[in-house]
């Protein structure tokens, strides 16, 4: 027998509308809107959501779960990551299988699915990390594609690791324009980046801070020029992952000025964060090292801007998170051996919501680019992103007023401290369905790993 749920008396917000009505919700679909008492309906649970607002589930389009980087690997599995998600709002997320060099995709396709299978408490799409460019990795592109596995990454960093040079990067984007597949890169001239990491050591300058010093912005600007002119040459389409740099910014806006089908994602901590905490004393700033790093304070005004102007579409998370202890340690006296990666896959929704009531962004942006866009962007919409008949019951009712501290004693993150402790914020997650199943019940957890399942993806709703 199908299950009815009726969500009553909220504020549904979506990236076009903001309505008061009640949402029906029979098995794992919505099925339809009303006006609030229009229509007596029947169910076996009603949720009361008087004076909160009705959003879609989030959509992290850029996580990293159980990543092996930098001799350890990301702390978050798939079960307790995918937990914390539920916690923070999120009901999808889009992580990255990985091809290693010398291997194909399928086998690291395949090793990504058994990480995940069973293991998650809300659903899972895949991209693919693209290592090592070759005639078979050419042609496996097109069949991931026609399997769901609509992205792939390429990385102008990490030279040895996952670095792919002009040429490899020229050929997947030539191939990802046949296929309908997006190109997703990383843009940072990793080559260039190495000579100033070894001149840093030589001079003896060992400290966190000196991973965003020698991480300079003209390089990921330079490498985001570069790679939407490769793009242009062949014709696809390209998402630039973690812009971080106004001066990157300025590279897409200019592409998009001239029509070309280039996207920009941004993440919460290059709006919240900045070098301030990269400098912070002792071995402090070990906690936020990332890639691309954090920016002086200055680059975050040039961000939400550009995310109202809709020169970035999406904020995304680019979860890897490492504990300090043990992991984050591995780089003392060593910046170059720090994981880079940071946590933040529970805190993404409510720090947006803190943008709405700062005034950087409207609701219903909050929603475009945390739930839909990026639904639209990797060929999940209108599944998932939106409240519409027909959509997957994936809702969040959230208190805007609720007031919370962000700290590593209650987020649920398998991290050992977090990046935006202390942090206060206004609004907070109550109640959270994934696919009509209560995952948090007024701020209890209630789902199960293995209830998320693996969602195949049609391309890029955004091409022309």
């Amino acid at each position: 027998m199908t299950r009815r749920t009726i969500i009553r008396g909220g504020l549904v917000i979506t990236a076009s509308d903001e309505i008061h009505a009640d949402v029906l919700i029979e098995g794992p679909r919505i099925v339809a809107l009303a006006a609030p008492g229009a229509h007596d309906w029947s169910a076996d649970r009603t949720i009361d959501a008087t004076g909160k607002y009705v959003v879609p589930g989030g959509v992290d389009a850029h996580t990293h779960m159980e990543l092996p980087f930098g001799g350890t690997s990301a702390s978050d599995t798939f079960e307790t990551g995918t937990r914390a998600a539920a916690w923070g709002g999120t009901t999808t997320i889009v992580d990255f299988a990985v091809q290693s060099v010398g291997r194909s995709l399928r086998e690291g396709l395949d090793t990504w699915h058994a990480k995940a299978e069973g293991n998650c408490a809300i659903d899972y799409a895949f991209h693919m990390i693209v290592s090592d460019v070759n005639a078979e990795t050419l042609k496996e592109m097109d069949l991931l594609v026609e399997e769901g596995v609509t992205s792939f990454k390429q990385f102008m960093a990490y030279p040895g690791v996952f670095y792919s040079d002009d040429g490899q990067i020229l050929r997947a984007m030539q191939r990802s324009a046949e296929n309908g597949g997006l190109i997703m890169m990383h843009a940072e001239n990793g080559i260039a980046i190495d000579v100033l990491v070894e001149q840093a050591l030589a001079r003896g300058e060992t400290d966190p801070r000196y991973h965003g010093e020698v991480r300079k912005a003209l390089l990921e600007a330079e490498a985001t020029h570069r790679a939407i002119r490769l793009a242009q040459v062949a014709g696809a389409p390209l998402y630039v992952v973690h812009v971080s740099a106004t001066e990157a910014v300025a590279e897409l806006a200019r592409a998009r000025d001239e029509g070309l089908n280039v996207f920009g994602e941004t993440c919460p901590q290059y709006l919240f964060l900045s070098t301030d905490n990269l400098a912070e004393p002792g071995f402090e700033g070990a906690k936020y090292v990332c890639s691309t790093p954090l920016r002086p304070k200055e680059h975050q005004a040039g961000l939400w801007r550009a995310l109202r102007t809709n020169d970035l579409q999406v904020v995304s998370t680019d979860h890897c998170p490492f504990c300090f202890t043990g992991q984050k340690e591995l780089g003392r006296g060593d910046f170059s051996k720090i994981p880079n990666g940071l946590p933040g896959v529970e805190n993404r929704m409510d720090l947006l919501h803190q943008a709405v009531v700062d005034g950087h962004i409207s609701r219903r942006r909050w929603i475009e680019i945390a739930c839909a866009t990026p639904a639209r962007m990797f060929g999940l919409y209108p599944k998932k992103g939106t409240i519409a008949p027909g959509a997957d019951a994936d809702v969040v009712v959230y208190d805007p007023h609720a007031e919370q501290v962000m700290s590593a004693a209650t987020h649920h993150m398998n991290v050992d401290y977090s990046a935006y402790e202390g942090t206060h914020v206004t609004g907070r997650v109550e109640t959270v369905l994934s696919r009509g199943e209560l995952v948090i019940d007024q701020r209890e957890y209630t789902g199960h790993a293995g209830h998320g399942v693996f969602t195949p993806r049609s391309t890029c709703q955004y091409l022309i």
